[in-house]
């Protein structure tokens, strides 16, 4: 096996084809995803703390109490703001939680799977952003087998998400459809 082309790379592009799945475009949307992920974090608790600030600055001395007003007292169009600005805080967790179920799945990838996440989570999930050189220093590769490793961590990531994670996701609420349909149908 050449440099470019090493027994788990041959492996990922096999589970592509199985999976009919482009190569190239699991890649890019894997890197994006993980590219963006820092900064979701980061947004997601500034507007989480906001919701809880506004909600005790306007409708009460404890989220308790604001959490009673809204839902008993207050007019229906501050009700359906609140609704909406929670909606969008939890489809942000969701997206956490299928990048949290994807690095699972590749820990558990039988080969060198803690090393891919080790590199996905200091490449793109943790607070600090490691340099390059910094990178190198603590997985102790050289600068191409980093490279190597990273792109096979991105498509195992993408593999992970998009063979498992959501597919998981899609069939819960499938399955919280059927369920509510299923209490609808009986009242």
């Amino acid at each position: 096996m050449s440099r470019y082309n090493t027994q788990v790379l041959s492996n990922i592009r096999m589970l592509c084809r199985m999976q009919n799945i482009d190569e190239k475009v699991l890649y890019e949307r894997a890197k994006l995803i993980l590219s963006i992920y820092r900064e979701v974090c980061w947004s997601t608790i500034d507007r989480a703390n906001d919701v809880c600030d506004t909600l005790i600055c306007t409708y009460g001395d404890s989220l308790d109490g604001a959490l009673i007003y809204l839902e008993t007292f207050a007019p229906d169009e501050a009700r359906e703001r609140f609704e909406e600005r929670i909606r969008s805080l939890f489809e942000t967790r969701w997206i956490i939680e299928l990048v949290d179920m994807a690095m699972v799945k590749i820990r558990d990838y039988p080969d060198k799977g803690d090393l891919y996440c080790e590199i996905i989570s200091k490449a793109y999930l943790n607070r600090f952003k490691y340099k390059e050189s910094e990178m190198l220093e603590v997985l102790d590769m050289e600068r191409s087998t980093y490279y190597d490793r990273k792109k096979e961590a991105i498509l195992l990531f993408g593999l992970s998400l998009w063979g498992t994670a959501i597919p998981k996701l899609k069939d819960f609420l499938e399955s919280a459809r059927e369920e509510e349909a299923l209490c609808y149908c009986e009242c």
